[in-house]
């Protein structure tokens, strides 16, 4: 099968999730094409089946706002075309399902070729961007004509439920992660980050205010105060030089690495003790899944999609949102326990692995297969 892949080419989530997605359906057999502005992070074009279609948006100054997704059409388009494409798959309600709607009607009405168009929520385009009034029309219009619709949890299946008037039926189709990657990592050197034996403590986040920055560093201090510890930041955002500053205030310079946008991800979980996920609105929580996946218990509030991956008092502790009291109780009850840390390490890796490829990827390919014999009933 011949699949158009449309994402965000960043590095978040839903970015990660198609890139992924795409590389394993290609390992399958399958042929891949990436249909995007620029080229995944992810993603290594060398590979066999993968291939790349750079979105190109020219700047007119008519335009105040340059028109991606009619470039974005257009591009899909020519590609299934050119290339023979069997589906599209696109991640993203807003705008990326609005402009595979507009591609399937030019490619039907003036290239009679009918292509089915999977559709996969992963958050934002719902519970942001999708909510805004100038955009509510365009989103339910997107879900409903698309062929099928995914979503990476039942929290982010009932959101859209009831924020709009859904008349398709949403297949829940969690996140995934590659365990082998997890599997031991011969550079985690603990005492190039904790040379006195301090206990890491780890956060990764695009810091936006809906991850509650703030609350990442209070809860830190609050374990600081009694356990020697030290607060590894990656990644990078709107509220990352806030942070800087509040780390400055509390006299936690010397304890918080702020490491920026980094590829040493794995390596820096591996050896870290426990991740703090504080955010006050998660589809999923596809980071908290990376933690476990490398044996790191989490410490989360049980916002959105969030409880459906980390297990209250088997995986970490769920905490409301805010209650950075609790998050830091949680903690110390863990970091102070050995015995039970290493209980809450080895159920987050076994609860990883109900989220590994080999069990979720194959729900994908089923998708695809059924859109596309739906698709020549319809044609």
């Amino acid at each position: 099968m011949k699949i158009g892949v449309v994402c965000y080419p960043t590095y978040g989530g839903s970015g990660v999730v198609a890139t992924e997605l795409g590389i394993q359906m290609a390992k399958k057999g399958h042929e891949v094409h990436f249909i995007t502005y620029s080229q995944p992070v992810r993603l290594d074009t060398l590979e066999e089946n993968i291939y790349y279609h750079e979105v190109n948006v020219h700047d007119y100054p008519l335009f105040e706002y340059q028109p991606y997704e009619l470039a974005l059409s257009s591009k899909m388009v020519d590609t299934v075309i050119n290339e023979g494409l069997d589906i599209l798959h696109v991640h993203y309600a807003i705008p990326h399902a609005y402009a595979a709607y507009m591609a399937k009607k030019i490619l039907l009405e003036e290239h009679g070729k009918y292509v089915p168009v999977v559709t996969t929520l992963h958050g934002t385009d719902i519970t942001l961007v999708g909510k805004n009034p100038s955009y509510k029309p365009a989103v339910t219009f997107s879900i409903n004509k698309s062929d099928v619709v995914t979503s990476v949890s039942e929290s982010l299946r009932q959101d859209t439920m009831d924020s709009f008037e859904i008349k398709k039926e949403i297949e829940v189709i969690p996140n995934f992660i590659d365990l082998e990657l997890y599997r031991g990592d011969k550079n985690c050197r603990r005492a190039q980050i904790a040379p006195n034996g301090e206990k890491i403590i780890t956060h990764i986040s695009n810091m936006r205010k809906v991850k509650r920055i703030p609350d990442i560093i209070n809860v830190f201090a609050g374990i600081r105060a009694q356990e020697n510890a030290v607060l590894l930041m990656i990644g990078d955002g709107p509220e990352r030089e806030k942070a800087e500053q509040q780390v400055r205030e509390l006299g936690l310079t010397d304890c918080v690495k702020f490491f920026g946008k980094t590829n040493e991800v794995r390596r820096l979980l591996c050896m870290s003790d426990l991740f703090l996920l504080t955010s006050e609105s998660e589809s999923f929580g596809l980071v908290a899944l990376e933690a476990m996946a490398a044996r790191v218990p989490v410490l989360s509030t049980n916002a959105g999609g969030i409880p459906e991956v980390n297990v209250h008092g088997q995986t970490g502790y769920l905490s409301p949102v805010g209650d950075v009291a609790s998050m830091v109780a949680y903690g110390l009850s863990l970091l102070q326990n050995p015995e039970r840390l290493m209980t809450f390490k080895m159920n987050a890796f076994e609860r990883a692995k109900e989220f590994g490829i080999e069990s979720i990827v194959p729900k994908y390919e089923a998708v695809y297969e059924r859109a596309f014999a739906e698709r020549h009933a319809v044609s």
